[in-house]
């Protein structure tokens, strides 16, 4: 009885998986990426490039802001600003940004001096309203301060994307690539999400977007109420924002090469158990038909290989569970094969089989912990 209890959940839960797979990541899988994305002729493409504005948070980046300012101050663009918004910095972060000043007159600066320190709820978001309630341009694109463009036609690309009624665009933001096992599992992480949110967004399901890269219309923002509605959560300005005023209409992504925003990763487990706290902690407020799909993808993953597990570990219907396997990593395979090429990370192929299933201890170890870990501090 137990036994076919076993074999009939493994069935649900790959029948499932192999659903989500070949119904939904399979979207982004053989999505072709427009070929006049932000590319268009000297005339027509000064028609089609509305003023940008460009802002970033930043709390004690004086080293970074060193390293990567100066290719956003210099983007291949007509018409756009660059605001930073130098929130409580200790170190030499607004000495760098005075200095930047003198060449680039674009760069506005706005300092917060202990405005939101003892705000424990404030989070980055009052922060980077700050900067939003500033901007003199219509069209946002949002990064951070320890992000890498690039090219210089990063914004051009992600305000090629902004046509007709899309109103958001989804930028993607891989982790730069550092020999070790925690470096592969962040890049995998990574990717995975991608595929999730990016595979959302072209069924016309869009849930979350990603801070270090994203763009949207400053007018949304101020429709929606900034970020009033989840204000009591530090986390959030970016995945909590874009689920609140993505529609089925208003989202469109961008996986050109060109656009993507390179961000250093953690060097420490510890490290990387505080960043995803931070960004777990919205998950259970995302809308409830995003909850229940993102929910019953995790538990079919997981259900695969534990269910799957324990039938071979009992020598029951080892035929059915060694075929049903195969069949689902052979889709994976096939499907991440054509993603990581998109997405520029073709090495990690070979890993997917280790990695697919070792994400399982993710929900095991890491879920429970991060989803009841309190954090209010945006750094």
């Amino acid at each position: 009885m137990i036994g076919h209890i076993l074999i009939i959940g493994f069935i649900i839960c790959t029948i499932v998986q192999l659903c989500f797979w070949w119904g939904l990541f399979s979207k982004l899988a053989f999505y072709k990426t427009p070929e006049n994305t932000g590319v268009s002729s000297n005339n027509q493409q000064s028609k089609e490039e509305k003023p940008v504005s460009i802002v970033i948070c930043a709390r004690n980046e004086a080293q970074n802001l060193a390293k990567f300012l100066p290719r956003i101050l210099s983007q291949n663009y007509r018409l756009y600003e660059v605001i930073v918004v130098n929130d409580n910095s200790s170190d030499t972060s607004q000495d760098i940004l005075i200095q930047h000043t003198i060449n680039c007159p674009y760069l506005r600066i706005i300092h917060i001096h202990n405005k939101y320190e003892y705000d424990s709820q404030a989070g980055k978001k009052k922060v980077l309203a700050e900067g939003i309630r500033s901007a003199r341009h219509n069209v946002l694109l949002l990064t951070d301060a320890d992000c890498e463009v690039a090219s210089e036609n990063w914004l051009r690309k992600m305000q090629g994307s902004m046509q007709g009624e899309k109103q958001i665009v989804l930028g993607y933001s891989p982790y730069i690539r550092y020999p070790g096992c925690l470096n592969l599992f962040i890049r995998y992480e990574t990717i995975y999400t991608a595929v999730q949110y990016f595979s959302f967004a072209l069924a016309k399901m869009p849930y979350m977007g990603v801070g270090r890269n994203l763009a949207y219309h400053k007018d949304l923002f101020e429709l929606a109420g900034g970020f009033s509605k989840h204000e009591h959560i530090a986390s959030g300005d970016d995945d909590l924002f874009i689920n609140q005023v993505s529609t089925q209409k208003n989202v469109n992504i961008n996986i050109d090469p060109e656009s993507f925003v390179f961000s250093e990763p953690k060097r420490s487990w510890k490290s990387y158990f505080r960043q995803k706290a931070r960004h777990m902690t919205t998950g259970r407020e995302y809308k409830l038909k995003h909850k229940v799909l993102l929910g019953l993808l995790s538990t079919t993953h997981f259900g695969h290989y534990l269910l799957g597990g324990l039938l071979l570990t009992a020598q029951l219907n080892a035929n059915v569970v060694i075929t049903l396997y195969l069949i689902r990593m052979i889709s994976l395979i096939i499907l991440y094969g054509k993603i990581l090429k998109k997405l520029r990370d073709p090495s990690m192929l070979i890993w997917i089989p280790i990695l697919d299933a070792t994400f399982v201890l993710f929900y095991v170890v890491f879920a429970p912990f991060l989803m009841t870990r309190k954090r209010n501090q945006w750094t």
